[in-house]
Protein backbone atom coordinates (compact mmCIF):
# COMPACT_ATOMS: atom_id res chain seq x y z
CA UNK A 1 0.00 0.00 0.00
CA UNK A 2 1.44 3.38 -1.30
CA UNK A 3 2.21 6.32 1.35
CA UNK A 4 -0.62 8.21 -0.66
CA UNK A 5 -3.12 5.44 -0.74
CA UNK A 6 -2.62 5.46 3.65
CA UNK A 7 -2.97 10.16 3.22
CA UNK A 8 -6.39 9.74 1.14
CA UNK A 9 -7.62 6.91 3.97
CA UNK A 10 -6.47 9.11 7.09
CA UNK A 11 -9.07 11.75 6.43
CA UNK A 12 -11.93 9.62 6.45
CA UNK A 13 -10.82 7.82 9.82
CA UNK A 14 -10.18 11.69 11.66
CA UNK A 15 -14.24 12.52 10.27
CA UNK A 16 -15.61 9.34 11.91
CA UNK A 17 -13.50 9.27 14.93
CA UNK A 18 -14.27 13.02 15.87
CA UNK A 19 -18.06 12.25 15.01
CA UNK A 20 -17.74 9.59 17.43
CA UNK A 21 -16.29 11.66 20.27
CA UNK A 22 -18.99 14.33 19.56
CA UNK A 23 -21.77 11.38 19.77
CA UNK A 24 -20.60 10.25 22.94
CA UNK A 25 -20.30 13.46 24.35
CA UNK A 26 -24.26 14.13 23.83
CA UNK A 27 -25.21 11.38 25.70
CA UNK A 28 -25.66 12.60 29.00
CA UNK A 29 -26.98 9.59 30.79
CA UNK A 30 -26.14 5.41 30.61
CA UNK A 31 -23.73 7.48 27.62
CA UNK A 32 -21.36 4.00 28.31
CA UNK A 33 -24.27 1.42 27.16
CA UNK A 34 -25.92 3.70 24.40
CA UNK A 35 -22.61 3.86 22.78
CA UNK A 36 -21.82 0.27 22.79
CA UNK A 37 -25.43 -0.39 21.87
CA UNK A 38 -24.44 1.56 19.09
CA UNK A 39 -21.57 -0.21 17.79
CA UNK A 40 -23.23 -3.77 18.16
CA UNK A 41 -25.53 -2.07 15.66
CA UNK A 42 -23.00 -1.56 13.25
CA UNK A 43 -20.83 -4.88 13.90
CA UNK A 44 -23.81 -7.67 14.04
CA UNK A 45 -24.09 -10.34 11.18
CA UNK A 46 -27.22 -9.78 9.44
CA UNK A 47 -30.30 -7.90 10.16
CA UNK A 48 -31.39 -6.76 13.81
CA UNK A 49 -34.27 -8.78 14.69
CA UNK A 50 -34.18 -8.33 18.17
CA UNK A 51 -31.96 -6.00 20.26
CA UNK A 52 -31.54 -8.72 23.12
CA UNK A 53 -29.78 -10.47 20.65
CA UNK A 54 -26.71 -7.17 20.40
CA UNK A 55 -25.91 -7.99 23.74
CA UNK A 56 -24.15 -11.19 23.12
CA UNK A 57 -21.76 -9.26 20.75
CA UNK A 58 -17.79 -8.76 21.62
CA UNK A 59 -18.94 -5.16 21.14
CA UNK A 60 -21.34 -4.88 23.68
CA UNK A 61 -19.65 -5.76 27.09
CA UNK A 62 -22.69 -5.36 29.28
CA UNK A 63 -26.14 -7.58 29.63
CA UNK A 64 -29.32 -7.57 28.83
CA UNK A 65 -30.39 -5.40 31.99
CA UNK A 66 -28.48 -2.44 31.00
CA UNK A 67 -29.72 -2.29 27.58
CA UNK A 68 -33.26 -2.05 28.73
CA UNK A 69 -32.02 0.54 31.09
CA UNK A 70 -30.42 2.72 28.52
CA UNK A 71 -33.55 2.70 26.35
CA UNK A 72 -35.76 3.37 29.42
CA UNK A 73 -34.09 5.86 31.12
CA UNK A 74 -30.89 7.11 29.37
CA UNK A 75 -30.77 10.69 28.00
CA UNK A 76 -29.08 12.06 24.32
CA UNK A 77 -29.02 15.69 23.38
CA UNK A 78 -30.59 15.95 20.34
CA UNK A 79 -29.84 19.37 19.95
CA UNK A 80 -26.21 18.80 20.13
CA UNK A 81 -26.46 15.77 18.07
CA UNK A 82 -28.52 17.69 15.06
CA UNK A 83 -25.99 20.44 15.19
CA UNK A 84 -22.59 17.83 14.78
CA UNK A 85 -24.64 15.91 11.95
CA UNK A 86 -25.32 19.44 10.23
CA UNK A 87 -21.74 20.36 10.65
CA UNK A 88 -20.76 17.47 8.78
CA UNK A 89 -19.54 17.29 5.30
CA UNK A 90 -22.85 16.80 3.13
CA UNK A 91 -23.58 15.73 -0.31
CA UNK A 92 -24.55 18.32 -3.01
CA UNK A 93 -26.64 18.26 -6.35
CA UNK A 94 -24.61 18.77 -9.38
CA UNK A 95 -25.05 22.46 -9.34
CA UNK A 96 -23.20 22.32 -6.14
CA UNK A 97 -26.59 22.88 -3.88
CA UNK A 98 -28.27 21.64 -1.26
CA UNK A 99 -30.69 19.23 -1.76
CA UNK A 100 -33.18 18.01 1.55
CA UNK A 101 -35.70 15.74 1.58
CA UNK A 102 -38.64 15.73 3.90
CA UNK A 103 -40.85 12.80 4.01
CA UNK A 104 -42.49 10.55 6.67
CA UNK A 105 -42.12 7.21 8.08
CA UNK A 106 -43.80 4.89 10.42
CA UNK A 107 -42.89 2.91 13.59
CA UNK A 108 -46.33 0.48 13.34
CA UNK A 109 -47.53 -0.55 16.76
CA UNK A 110 -50.89 -2.10 16.38
CA UNK A 111 -51.00 -3.95 19.54
CA UNK A 112 -49.28 -1.65 21.85
CA UNK A 113 -52.56 -0.30 23.98
CA UNK A 114 -49.96 1.27 26.67
CA UNK A 115 -48.52 3.34 24.58
CA UNK A 116 -48.73 6.94 24.39
CA UNK A 117 -49.03 9.11 21.38
CA UNK A 118 -50.07 6.90 18.41
CA UNK A 119 -51.75 7.76 15.16
CA UNK A 120 -53.36 6.29 12.78
CA UNK A 121 -50.56 5.98 10.22
CA UNK A 122 -51.15 5.36 6.53
CA UNK A 123 -50.34 2.10 4.85
CA UNK A 124 -50.67 0.57 1.55
CA UNK A 125 -52.15 -2.62 1.47
CA UNK A 126 -51.01 -6.48 -0.45
CA UNK A 127 -54.15 -5.82 -3.04
CA UNK A 128 -53.82 -3.25 -5.08
CA UNK A 129 -55.60 0.24 -4.17
CA UNK A 130 -56.43 -0.80 -0.84
CA UNK A 131 -54.84 2.03 2.20
CA UNK A 132 -55.18 0.90 5.48
CA UNK A 133 -54.89 2.89 8.98
CA UNK A 134 -52.90 1.22 11.44
CA UNK A 135 -52.13 2.56 14.67
CA UNK A 136 -47.88 3.18 15.28
CA UNK A 137 -45.53 6.55 16.10
CA UNK A 138 -44.82 8.51 12.41
CA UNK A 139 -41.95 10.17 12.12
CA UNK A 140 -40.95 12.75 9.69
CA UNK A 141 -37.19 12.77 8.39
CA UNK A 142 -34.74 15.40 6.93
CA UNK A 143 -32.13 13.90 4.73
CA UNK A 144 -29.46 15.54 2.28
CA UNK A 145 -29.23 13.69 -1.15
CA UNK A 146 -26.72 13.06 -3.15
CA UNK A 147 -26.15 13.77 -6.98
CA UNK A 148 -26.77 10.81 -9.20
CA UNK A 149 -28.76 7.27 -8.80
CA UNK A 150 -27.60 5.34 -5.23
CA UNK A 151 -29.23 4.59 -1.91
CA UNK A 152 -27.57 6.81 0.49
CA UNK A 153 -28.39 9.62 1.99
CA UNK A 154 -27.22 11.86 4.91
CA UNK A 155 -30.00 11.66 7.96
CA UNK A 156 -30.25 15.32 9.74
CA UNK A 157 -32.98 15.05 11.55
CA UNK A 158 -36.21 13.13 13.09
CA UNK A 159 -39.13 14.34 14.82
CA UNK A 160 -42.04 11.87 16.48
CA UNK A 161 -45.29 13.60 15.04
CA UNK A 162 -47.50 13.93 17.91
CA UNK A 163 -51.70 13.56 18.37
CA UNK A 164 -51.54 17.40 19.36
CA UNK A 165 -49.52 19.10 16.63
CA UNK A 166 -50.32 20.40 12.98
CA UNK A 167 -48.05 18.10 10.78
CA UNK A 168 -47.20 21.28 8.34
CA UNK A 169 -46.25 23.62 11.35
CA UNK A 170 -44.10 20.71 13.07
CA UNK A 171 -42.34 19.91 9.62
CA UNK A 172 -41.57 23.28 9.09
CA UNK A 173 -40.28 23.69 12.63
CA UNK A 174 -37.82 21.12 11.59
CA UNK A 175 -36.96 22.30 8.26
CA UNK A 176 -35.75 25.51 9.95
CA UNK A 177 -33.90 24.44 12.77
CA UNK A 178 -32.05 22.20 10.17
CA UNK A 179 -31.30 25.08 7.85
CA UNK A 180 -30.09 27.59 10.25
CA UNK A 181 -28.08 24.29 12.47
CA UNK A 182 -26.28 23.76 8.67
CA UNK A 183 -25.51 27.86 8.22
CA UNK A 184 -23.97 27.70 11.67
CA UNK A 185 -22.20 24.39 10.73
CA UNK A 186 -20.89 26.67 7.74
CA UNK A 187 -22.56 24.13 4.93
CA UNK A 188 -23.99 27.19 3.31
CA UNK A 189 -22.61 30.65 3.18
CA UNK A 190 -24.54 34.22 1.57
CA UNK A 191 -23.65 33.91 -1.98
CA UNK A 192 -24.28 30.49 -2.61
CA UNK A 193 -27.57 29.01 -4.47
CA UNK A 194 -30.65 28.84 -2.10
CA UNK A 195 -30.88 25.72 -0.50
CA UNK A 196 -33.74 23.03 -2.21
CA UNK A 197 -36.10 21.31 0.15
CA UNK A 198 -38.12 18.45 -1.45
CA UNK A 199 -41.50 17.34 -0.72
CA UNK A 200 -43.78 14.65 -1.78
CA UNK A 201 -47.33 15.19 -2.39
CA UNK A 202 -48.74 14.90 1.67
CA UNK A 203 -47.86 18.28 1.95
CA UNK A 204 -48.89 21.49 0.64
CA UNK A 205 -46.23 23.49 -1.50
CA UNK A 206 -47.60 26.59 -1.22
CA UNK A 207 -47.93 26.58 2.10
CA UNK A 208 -44.90 24.99 3.30
CA UNK A 209 -43.42 27.85 1.48
CA UNK A 210 -44.77 30.63 3.22
CA UNK A 211 -43.66 28.94 6.63
CA UNK A 212 -40.58 28.91 5.48
CA UNK A 213 -40.47 32.64 4.59
CA UNK A 214 -37.03 34.35 5.48
CA UNK A 215 -34.98 31.42 4.54
CA UNK A 216 -32.41 30.67 2.17
CA UNK A 217 -34.66 27.78 0.80
CA UNK A 218 -36.77 27.02 -2.29
CA UNK A 219 -39.10 24.91 -2.22
CA UNK A 220 -40.89 22.24 -4.25
CA UNK A 221 -43.93 19.55 -3.82
CA UNK A 222 -45.63 17.68 -5.75
CA UNK A 223 -49.23 18.31 -6.25
CA UNK A 224 -52.43 16.18 -6.62
CA UNK A 225 -53.47 15.61 -10.30
CA UNK A 226 -57.08 17.10 -9.41
CA UNK A 227 -55.91 20.69 -7.93
CA UNK A 228 -57.17 24.23 -9.08
CA UNK A 229 -54.79 26.88 -8.73
CA UNK A 230 -55.03 30.53 -10.84
CA UNK A 231 -52.70 32.93 -13.63
CA UNK A 232 -51.42 36.03 -12.64
CA UNK A 233 -53.08 39.01 -13.26
CA UNK A 234 -52.79 40.34 -16.72
CA UNK A 235 -50.48 43.41 -16.66
CA UNK A 236 -51.29 46.36 -17.60
CA UNK A 237 -55.15 45.76 -16.25
CA UNK A 238 -57.85 47.13 -18.47
CA UNK A 239 -60.62 47.90 -16.29
CA UNK A 240 -64.22 47.24 -16.73
CA UNK A 241 -66.94 49.85 -17.67
CA UNK A 242 -68.80 49.37 -14.67
CA UNK A 243 -65.25 50.13 -12.84
CA UNK A 244 -64.01 48.53 -9.98
CA UNK A 245 -60.72 47.23 -8.48
CA UNK A 246 -58.60 44.87 -10.37
CA UNK A 247 -59.25 41.19 -8.78
CA UNK A 248 -56.03 39.35 -7.06
CA UNK A 249 -56.32 36.51 -9.40
CA UNK A 250 -56.37 35.74 -12.79
CA UNK A 251 -57.80 32.46 -15.05
CA UNK A 252 -58.42 29.11 -13.85
CA UNK A 253 -55.49 27.07 -13.85
CA UNK A 254 -57.18 23.20 -13.77
CA UNK A 255 -54.60 20.27 -14.11
CA UNK A 256 -57.41 18.12 -15.08
CA UNK A 257 -58.53 20.52 -18.13
CA UNK A 258 -55.54 20.71 -20.69
CA UNK A 259 -58.03 23.35 -22.72
CA UNK A 260 -57.58 25.60 -19.34
CA UNK A 261 -53.58 25.62 -19.46
CA UNK A 262 -52.17 27.43 -22.56
CA UNK A 263 -49.04 27.90 -23.84
CA UNK A 264 -46.46 27.25 -21.74
CA UNK A 265 -43.70 29.55 -20.46
CA UNK A 266 -40.83 26.99 -20.79
CA UNK A 267 -40.64 23.35 -22.80
CA UNK A 268 -38.02 20.86 -22.19
CA UNK A 269 -37.71 17.36 -23.47
CA UNK A 270 -34.54 15.08 -22.27
CA UNK A 271 -34.22 11.10 -23.31
CA UNK A 272 -33.20 9.21 -20.09
CA UNK A 273 -31.88 5.53 -19.81
CA UNK A 274 -34.71 4.78 -17.27
CA UNK A 275 -37.79 6.54 -18.15
CA UNK A 276 -37.45 7.10 -21.91
CA UNK A 277 -37.97 10.39 -23.65
CA UNK A 278 -38.76 13.07 -20.44
CA UNK A 279 -41.24 15.87 -21.59
CA UNK A 280 -41.90 19.08 -19.32
CA UNK A 281 -43.68 21.78 -19.59
CA UNK A 282 -43.84 24.69 -17.04
CA UNK A 283 -45.85 28.29 -16.09
CA UNK A 284 -44.42 30.85 -14.51
CA UNK A 285 -46.08 32.89 -11.20
CA UNK A 286 -48.65 29.84 -11.05
CA UNK A 287 -50.29 30.38 -7.25
CA UNK A 288 -53.49 28.85 -4.99
CA UNK A 289 -56.42 30.84 -4.29
CA UNK A 290 -56.37 30.48 -0.81
CA UNK A 291 -59.34 31.12 1.63
CA UNK A 292 -59.84 31.31 5.42
CA UNK A 293 -60.70 27.82 6.29
CA UNK A 294 -58.80 24.15 6.91
CA UNK A 295 -55.15 24.97 7.06
CA UNK A 296 -55.32 28.92 6.67
CA UNK A 297 -58.22 29.02 9.18
CA UNK A 298 -56.02 30.39 11.88
CA UNK A 299 -54.45 33.10 9.85
CA UNK A 300 -54.64 36.88 10.63
CA UNK A 301 -54.89 39.70 8.45
CA UNK A 302 -55.08 39.31 4.41
CA UNK A 303 -54.18 35.92 2.90
CA UNK A 304 -51.02 35.86 0.85
CA UNK A 305 -50.35 35.56 -2.88
CA UNK A 306 -47.73 32.38 -3.13
CA UNK A 307 -46.37 32.62 -6.57
CA UNK A 308 -44.41 30.10 -8.18
CA UNK A 309 -43.60 27.75 -11.09
CA UNK A 310 -45.93 25.25 -11.94
CA UNK A 311 -44.01 22.09 -14.05
CA UNK A 312 -45.56 19.35 -15.55
CA UNK A 313 -43.65 15.84 -16.28
CA UNK A 314 -44.37 13.11 -18.61
CA UNK A 315 -42.20 10.73 -19.14
CA UNK A 316 -42.44 7.03 -21.73
CA UNK A 317 -42.61 4.24 -19.66
CA UNK A 318 -41.51 3.49 -16.24
CA UNK A 319 -38.84 1.29 -14.98
CA UNK A 320 -41.36 -1.22 -13.34
CA UNK A 321 -43.68 -1.18 -16.46
CA UNK A 322 -46.46 0.60 -14.92
CA UNK A 323 -48.50 3.37 -16.62
CA UNK A 324 -46.67 6.60 -16.60
CA UNK A 325 -49.26 9.09 -15.34
CA UNK A 326 -48.06 12.91 -15.74
CA UNK A 327 -46.15 14.65 -12.20
CA UNK A 328 -47.64 17.68 -10.97
CA UNK A 329 -44.50 19.98 -9.38
CA UNK A 330 -44.44 23.42 -8.29
CA UNK A 331 -41.77 25.07 -7.29
CA UNK A 332 -41.31 28.40 -4.86
CA UNK A 333 -38.92 30.34 -7.51
CA UNK A 334 -40.18 32.51 -10.34
CA UNK A 335 -38.59 33.09 -13.90
CA UNK A 336 -37.12 29.37 -14.42
CA UNK A 337 -34.80 28.51 -17.19
CA UNK A 338 -35.18 25.29 -19.54
CA UNK A 339 -32.09 24.34 -17.18
CA UNK A 340 -33.83 25.33 -14.06
CA UNK A 341 -36.75 23.16 -15.41
CA UNK A 342 -34.91 19.84 -15.87
CA UNK A 343 -32.84 20.62 -12.78
CA UNK A 344 -36.22 20.42 -10.52
CA UNK A 345 -37.69 17.39 -12.12
CA UNK A 346 -34.44 15.61 -11.97
CA UNK A 347 -34.15 16.65 -8.29
CA UNK A 348 -37.62 15.26 -7.49
CA UNK A 349 -36.58 11.83 -8.90
CA UNK A 350 -33.58 12.11 -6.33
CA UNK A 351 -36.67 12.08 -3.38
CA UNK A 352 -36.51 8.50 -3.80
CA UNK A 353 -32.96 7.55 -2.86
CA UNK A 354 -35.00 8.73 0.74
CA UNK A 355 -37.20 5.49 0.43
CA UNK A 356 -34.05 3.18 -0.09
CA UNK A 357 -32.67 4.59 3.19
CA UNK A 358 -36.04 4.16 5.12
CA UNK A 359 -35.88 0.39 3.90
CA UNK A 360 -32.47 0.32 5.00
CA UNK A 361 -32.28 1.01 8.54
CA UNK A 362 -35.77 -1.12 9.11
CA UNK A 363 -35.30 -4.59 7.53
CA UNK A 364 -31.36 -4.12 8.34
CA UNK A 365 -30.75 -2.15 11.08
CA UNK A 366 -33.92 -2.64 12.94
CA UNK A 367 -35.46 0.40 13.52
CA UNK A 368 -39.12 -0.83 13.85
CA UNK A 369 -37.99 -4.00 15.77
CA UNK A 370 -38.12 -3.22 19.57
CA UNK A 371 -40.97 -3.32 21.36
CA UNK A 372 -40.85 -0.56 23.52
CA UNK A 373 -43.56 1.38 25.16
CA UNK A 374 -42.63 4.60 25.69
CA UNK A 375 -42.78 6.91 22.92
CA UNK A 376 -39.66 8.25 24.62
CA UNK A 377 -37.51 5.11 24.24
CA UNK A 378 -38.56 5.10 20.89
CA UNK A 379 -36.43 8.51 20.36
CA UNK A 380 -33.58 7.32 22.10
CA UNK A 381 -33.83 4.04 19.66
CA UNK A 382 -34.28 6.58 16.17
CA UNK A 383 -31.36 8.21 17.61
CA UNK A 384 -29.27 5.44 17.45
CA UNK A 385 -30.37 4.35 14.12
CA UNK A 386 -29.62 7.31 12.86
CA UNK A 387 -26.26 7.39 14.31
CA UNK A 388 -25.43 4.14 13.35
CA UNK A 389 -25.89 4.94 9.48
CA UNK A 390 -24.47 8.04 9.25
CA UNK A 391 -20.57 6.32 10.74
CA UNK A 392 -21.82 3.97 7.67
CA UNK A 393 -21.52 7.09 5.47
CA UNK A 394 -18.53 8.64 6.81
CA UNK A 395 -16.80 4.85 6.99
CA UNK A 396 -17.68 4.08 3.42
CA UNK A 397 -14.27 4.99 0.93
CA UNK A 398 -12.12 2.41 3.74
CA UNK A 399 -14.80 -0.21 3.70
CA UNK A 400 -13.93 -2.92 1.60
CA UNK A 401 -16.51 -5.11 -0.72
CA UNK A 402 -17.14 -8.48 1.64
CA UNK A 403 -19.57 -9.83 -1.24
CA UNK A 404 -21.67 -12.74 -0.98
CA UNK A 405 -20.19 -15.63 -3.59
CA UNK A 406 -23.94 -14.92 -5.49
CA UNK A 407 -23.51 -11.46 -5.07
CA UNK A 408 -22.37 -9.39 -8.25
CA UNK A 409 -19.07 -7.36 -7.45
CA UNK A 410 -19.74 -3.60 -6.61
CA UNK A 411 -17.64 -0.59 -8.69
CA UNK A 412 -15.36 1.41 -6.26
CA UNK A 413 -17.59 3.94 -4.39
CA UNK A 414 -20.89 2.13 -5.18
CA UNK A 415 -20.68 -0.17 -1.93
CA UNK A 416 -24.17 0.07 -0.40
CA UNK A 417 -25.11 0.76 3.44
CA UNK A 418 -25.80 -2.96 3.55
CA UNK A 419 -22.14 -4.22 2.47
CA UNK A 420 -20.44 -1.27 4.14
CA UNK A 421 -21.81 -2.44 7.20
CA UNK A 422 -20.23 -6.30 6.91
CA UNK A 423 -16.85 -4.83 7.02
CA UNK A 424 -17.46 -2.13 10.01
CA UNK A 425 -16.45 -4.61 12.75
CA UNK A 426 -12.74 -4.61 10.63
CA UNK A 427 -12.67 -0.81 10.63
CA UNK A 428 -13.88 -0.51 14.60
CA UNK A 429 -10.60 -0.87 16.31
CA UNK A 430 -9.26 2.12 14.49
CA UNK A 431 -11.79 4.35 15.21
CA UNK A 432 -12.18 6.15 18.37
CA UNK A 433 -13.83 4.17 20.89
CA UNK A 434 -14.62 6.45 24.27
CA UNK A 435 -16.84 3.80 25.65
CA UNK A 436 -15.67 3.34 29.36
CA UNK A 437 -15.03 -0.80 30.22
CA UNK A 438 -18.14 -2.35 32.67
CA UNK A 439 -17.73 -2.18 36.39
CA UNK A 440 -18.47 -5.68 38.34
CA UNK A 441 -21.57 -5.78 39.63
CA UNK A 442 -24.63 -8.22 40.53
CA UNK A 443 -27.86 -8.32 39.43
CA UNK A 444 -30.80 -7.52 41.73
CA UNK A 445 -33.02 -9.71 43.17
CA UNK A 446 -36.00 -8.79 40.93
CA UNK A 447 -39.65 -9.87 41.56
CA UNK A 448 -40.27 -11.98 44.41
CA UNK A 449 -40.93 -15.46 42.94
CA UNK A 450 -44.82 -16.17 42.88
CA UNK A 451 -45.95 -12.28 42.95
CA UNK A 452 -48.08 -10.71 39.84
CA UNK A 453 -47.68 -7.53 38.86
CA UNK A 454 -50.54 -5.41 41.06
CA UNK A 455 -49.83 -1.78 38.91
CA UNK A 456 -51.55 -2.13 35.94
CA UNK A 457 -50.85 -0.22 32.70
CA UNK A 458 -52.49 2.92 31.53
CA UNK A 459 -54.74 2.51 28.37
CA UNK A 460 -54.19 5.25 25.18
CA UNK A 461 -56.58 6.02 22.62
CA UNK A 462 -55.20 6.05 19.14
CA UNK A 463 -55.55 9.14 17.24
CA UNK A 464 -55.54 13.39 16.99
CA UNK A 465 -56.08 15.44 20.32
CA UNK A 466 -56.68 18.78 18.95
CA UNK A 467 -59.91 19.37 16.68
CA UNK A 468 -58.79 22.55 14.03
CA UNK A 469 -62.06 24.66 14.08
CA UNK A 470 -63.69 24.46 10.74
CA UNK A 471 -65.25 27.66 10.66
CA UNK A 472 -64.13 31.43 11.64
CA UNK A 473 -66.83 31.74 14.56
CA UNK A 474 -65.51 27.82 15.61
CA UNK A 475 -61.77 29.84 15.55
CA UNK A 476 -62.95 33.01 17.39
CA UNK A 477 -64.60 31.33 20.27
CA UNK A 478 -61.50 28.85 20.65
CA UNK A 479 -59.37 31.91 21.32
CA UNK A 480 -59.00 33.03 24.86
Amino acid sequence: MSLLHNDAQREPFAVASHFRDDFYAGLTARRDELFELTDALLCADGPVRTPVDLTLLAEHRRGHGALYEALNRGRIDAGRLRRTLAALPQPKAADGRLVLAVDVSNWLRPDAECSADRLFCHTYGRSKDQHLMIPGWPYSFVAALESGRMSWCQLLDAVRLGPAGDVAEVTAVQVRRVVQDLIAGGRWRPGELDILIVFDAGYDAPRMAHLLHGLPVEVLGRMRSDRVMRRPVPVPWISLPQGGRPPKHGKEFRFAKPESWGEPDTATTQVTDRYGTAQTMAWDRIHPRLTTRSAWIGHDGELPILEGTLIRLQVDHLPGGGDPLPVWLWSSKTGMTGADVDLRWQAFLRRFDLEHTFRMIKQTLGWTRPKVRTPEAADRWTWLVITAHTQLRLTRPLAEDLRRPWEKPAEPGRLTPARVRRGFRNLRPALSCPARAPKHTRPGPGRPLGSKNRRLATRYDVGKTVKRPETITERDQARP
